[in-house]
């Protein structure tokens, strides 16, 4: 006996089916305590864990924990997320570090962060600024490359193979320029020689850096945004100022082991993205200078895939090896 299917019956299978995905993701729930692993110790992507963890314990209807577990420039955390069960009960708080830089920087891996992390989702971003010590007579930059040319300039970044090591390095590339890395160990002591004026200039992110601009200790004359900052209207992007294309962004966001079942990510995405856009999360995360992108699994990959060779090529382009 032949059946004969209808476009209507098509259809109506295809909803239930539909159906049954997004119920199973709206479903599942942890059975234990879940571990959010930070890797890098005393940053902003533990304050974001801290912000979004007890927000998620209220729905998930289990404990949720942050746990510090830094080194390696993020690689021993994100190495002990990629290595655990994907079961939904271990998440990485994963950056451009472990993400993005490592997989180049390093010359062996202990995982590898395309198959072994399964993106959640991109939760914030942050352009960095170039800023000089209020000393340097660069308006602009222009005539920071023309001062670069001329003589001898320092930069400082917040550790070898950092994005505010990596960015000057595309700058220099770029411009055809010599200025001299004094690289640091963190962001604090970067930020003190620069506004102290031991060194001339850095990348830094915003939450490091504007307060001492709105005092004058130093000038803020580019982002590296695509568009200029929403804090920040009066400073002109790279693009702006003759460097196509130039972009290169701090980000946070939230992994899963890799081959984590997809109603599992959903499920997370579903809920983070929530937090992330709740008004005393978000403005939280404002006051922090972050823009708050709350991107699909989908989105966070593609970003994901870009990011990888944008900074592989600036790191093989100049031979840099971490310290």
């Amino acid at each position: 006996m032949s059946i004969k299917i209808s476009r209507r019956m098509v259809l109506a299978a295809a909803f239930a089916a539909g159906f049954a995905v997004s119920a199973s993701a709206a479903d599942w729930a942890p059975t234990k305590t879940v571990r959010i692993v930070v890797p890098i110790v005393g940053s902003t992507n533990d304050v974001l864990a801290r912000l979004v963890a007890p927000e998620l314990q209220k729905v998930l209807g289990q404990a949720v924990i942050v746990e510090n577990k830094g080194g390696a420039g993020g690689t021993i955390g994100a190495n002990d997320v990629a290595k655990s069960p994907p079961d939904g009960h271990t998440l990485l708080v994963g950056f451009n570090g472990p993400i993005a830089i490592n997989p180049t920087l390093f010359p062996k891996m202990p995982y590898d962060a395309v198959k072994d992390l399964s993106p959640i989702t991109l939760a914030v971003k942050s352009p960095q600024f170039l800023a000089v010590h209020s000393s340097v007579p660069a308006k602009d930059v222009k005539e920071f490359v023309a001062l670069a040319k001329k003589g001898k300039l320092s930069y400082a970044s917040v550790s070898t193979g950092s994005a505010s090591h990596l960015t000057m390095e595309m700058l220099k590339s770029a411009a055809s320029v010599d200025i001299t890395h004094v690289p640091y160990k963190g962001a604090g002591p970067a930020v003190v020689d620069l506004i102290g004026g031991q060194v001339d200039a850095a990348f830094l992110v915003p939450g490091n850096i504007t307060q001492f601009a709105k005092e004058g200790k130093v000038r803020l004359i580019a982002s590296t945004g695509t568009k200029r900052f929403a804090s920040t209207p009066e400073v002109p992007t790279m693009i702006e100022q003759g460097f196509p294309a130039f972009e290169a962004v701090s980000w946070i966001g939230f992994l899963a082991p890799g081959n984590t079942p997809k109603p599992i990510i959903d499920r997370y995405n579903k809920e983070i993205v929530k937090i992330l856009n709740s008004p005393a999360v978000k403005q939280q995360l404002e006051k922090m200078e972050f823009e708050v992108v709350a991107s699909s699994p989908e989105q966070f990959a593609s970003w994901i895939s870009i990011e990888i060779p944008r900074w592989g090529k600036v790191i093989k382009a100049n031979g840099i090896k971490p310290e």
